[in-house]
């Protein structure tokens, strides 16, 4: 099986908090594969200097999670920033603006749904909106 992860799915990989046990179930559970949009890279970063800005972590333990990452680049299928991919994050906006469809969910979105036709993928998000959108557009979530 494969699973796709956004951002708000992939930290909680590299830092415990709510729903990571649900995150860890579903990739011990036959996860071969592994999918992240390329903007993970920018996208977890960020969520880790959020993370030190609102002192629920320390700046060292901050740096060495983003080294943890850094680390398993490796282990990942990276889903790259194609023209495709920008396109269809754009038709994306039109079609979901209105419900806060913003542009960094647009891409991850996007990036998703190029892996649709695959029917071994679950698709991972702890974002609501963007877990609605998933479904709204037929990929398996759990």
């Amino acid at each position: 099986m494969k699973a796709f992860l956004d951002t708000s799915s992939l930290f909680k990989l590299y830092h415990e908090e709510r729903e990571s046990e649900i995150v860890l179930g579903v990739l011990s559970n036959g996860v071969t594969e592994i999918f992240l949009a390329e903007t993970a890279i920018l996208e977890f970063r960020s969520a880790v200097w959020k993370k030190v800005r609102e002192k629920q972590i320390d700046e060292s333990v901050g740096m060495q999670i983003v080294s943890y990452f850094q680390a398993d680049y490796e282990n990942y299928q990276w889903i790259r920033l194609q023209p495709d991919i920008i396109n269809m994050a754009s038709n994306l906006l039109m079609k979901y603006g209105r419900n806060g469809l913003r542009t960094l969910d647009s891409l991850q979105l996007a990036s998703a749904l190029s892996l649709k036709d695959n029917n071994e993928c679950v698709f991972l998000t702890s974002d609501d909106l963007l877990r609605s959108l998933f479904k709204k557009e037929d990929l398996r979530t759990v």
